[in-house]
């Protein structure tokens, strides 16, 4: 089960031997190596692996005939797919080729499946912050805080009233201060960016042209709005008529407020000599036959340290899988950075 019917684990996959009957993801994960079976989630459980076999057999292999390590490693193949082409459908928005980024993989599975979802998306750099599994909280704490605030008002440029112009941008900055106001910020940490809102008669957008910082819209300076319309027109879109007047359609505030940023997010370890950390190893499927992986501690891993694959980086409440072939460092930051090389690609069958 992938979606709601698995959220929050209850009662989740078979291998957390708390009732759930039905096959899971990270039932296949157990199934192939990539988790420890004893040490799970920072030592608080010990995986049943026979209860995710029997669900793996019954749900896949049996149906479909096939080896049970087989439906394992389907189960893997798809959900990966799944992940690949949903990246693919947010990068076509943008017009962006994944081979020329970075894949950044965070949550508690996040690390064992981004190997497999690189390599589908030809991309051979993935970052894994330490933090991983609390990734999304902390961000949410560490977050800048943004207010986004528009108030309409359509009239051509040539008729329009600066006063009110002005106005309307006191009330946003006003509006902009209430709203900030609980969160106790200093007003240095505020940073406000002011722009009127305009566009070329007819269009059904329009784009924020940067307005005076004071907020005070004057018939000057509203000349100058103009005329960096023009110009911002023909480098987003590759045209302008600059013998026409433009209609302002509103004026908007955009307000940061800046918080704190902690150097890291995670506790670094003080052991930089990777093999320092070695703890074993156990056999780790990655499509063509099993393949012994070292184990590696990563909670006393520091910065500076190298681990090639096929290796397993167990953190407190997730892994960090390294084929064949690739390799990763821990930088300072508290991120782990894998190179996948150049074997980029689809992946083996």
């Amino acid at each position: 089960l992938v979606g709601p019917e698995s959220a929050g684990s209850l009662p989740g996959p078979c291998c957390y031997g708390r009732g759930g009957e039905r096959a899971t993801v990270t039932d296949a994960d157990c199934l192939l190596g990539y988790l420890p079976v004893t040490g799970f989630a920072g030592g608080r459980m010990t995986l049943d692996v026979e209860a995710a076999r029997r669900a793996v057999e019954a749900d896949v292999a049996a149906p479909l005939d096939l080896d049970i390590i087989d439906a394992a490693w389907g189960i893997e193949r798809i959900v990966n797919s799944n992940m690949a082409n949903a990246t693919r459908r947010v990068l076509a928005s943008s017009g962006a080729d994944p081979r020329a980024l970075a894949l950044i993989a965070y949550g508690g599975n996040g690390p064992v499946h981004a190997w497999a979802i690189a390599r589908e998306l030809g991309m051979e750099r993935v970052l894994v912050p330490k933090a991983a599994p609390a990734f999304s909280a902390l961000g949410l704490l560490v977050a800048d805080y943004k207010l986004d605030l528009i108030h309409s008002h359509v009239s051509p440029v040539a008729v329009v009233d600066p006063d009110h112009l002005t106005s309307l941008l006191n009330e946003l900055r006003e509006a902009a201060a209430k709203e900030l106001d609980p969160v106790g910020l200093p007003d240095e940490s505020v940073v406000i960016d002011l722009f009127v809102q305009m566009s070329y008669a007819g269009q059904n957008f329009d784009m924020s042209v940067p307005a005076p910082s004071s907020g005070v819209i004057t018939a000057e300076n509203l000349l100058d709005v103009t005329a960096r319309f023009h110009d911002t027109h023909e480098a987003e879109r590759g045209f302008a008529f600059r013998n026409q007047s433009p209609t302002v359609r509103g004026v908007r505030l955009v307000a940061r407020g800046l918080t704190p940023k902690p150097p890291t997010l995670a506790a670094l370890g003080t052991i930089t000599d990777g093999q320092d950390a070695y703890t074993g190893t156990r056999p780790v499927y990655f499509g063509d036959g099993f393949v012994d992986a070292d184990i590696f501690n990563g909670r006393v891993l520091g910065a500076g340290a190298w681990i090639e694959g096929p290796a397993l980086i167990e953190e407190d409440f997730t892994v960090v899988v390294v084929p064949p072939g690739a390799s990763v460092s821990l930088g300072a930051d508290g991120s782990y950075d894998m190179s996948l090389g150049r074997r980029a690609g689809r992946q083996s069958t």
